[in-house]
């Protein structure tokens, strides 16, 4: 019996410890969106949306061109936006899945979510790139399961 009570301390500094790593990993993805959308934008998705201005010098040696991308950003923003209010407006639902089911029905949903998020987004292309709504919605929403059942688990 003294065995165990000296290793329920490292359990739950462990447990604290994973938890945090869970939490930078999996529900700061759908917050490192900005970064995503660079990658996006080099790989060409909603390429079709580039308007090209064109400045010719009066000398017509001077040519330089510059990309519009500020209906492209509308639309990635719009991304963002629409994962965000889901992912808000799923949290109750979310605790509502571990008060009835537990803790383990709660974060195996959250890994479905995050792994079928991630595969969408692995397997988009810039001509399905209407896969990168649902994809970033269950990111964020698989991400914030995580982060309410490692609340819930390291509350001691």
């Amino acid at each position: 019996m003294a065995y165990l009570e000296k290793c329920l301390p490292v359990r739950h500094w462990l447990t604290f410890v994973t938890g945090l790593v869970e939490c930078l990993c999996f529900n700061g993805a759908a917050f490192g969106w900005a970064s995503l959308v660079f990658v996006l934008r080099v790989e060409g998705y909603l390429k079709w949306m580039y308007v090209n201005i064109t400045d010719i010098d009066i000398t017509d040696v001077n040519v330089t061109q510059v990309v519009d991308c500020g209906e492209q950003d509308e639309w990635f923003s719009l991304i963002f936006t629409i994962a965000s209010v889901i992912e808000s407006f799923l949290t109750f639902s979310n605790g509502f899945v571990l008060d009835q089911f537990g803790t383990t029905v709660a974060r195996l949903g959250g890994i479905i979510l995050y792994t079928t998020g991630t595969l969408m987004i692995a397997f988009s292309t810039p001509a399905l790139y209407v896969l990168l709504y649902p994809a970033l919605t269950f990111i964020a929403v698989g991400g914030s399961m995580f982060l309410i059942t490692n609340m819930q688990d390291n509350l001691w």
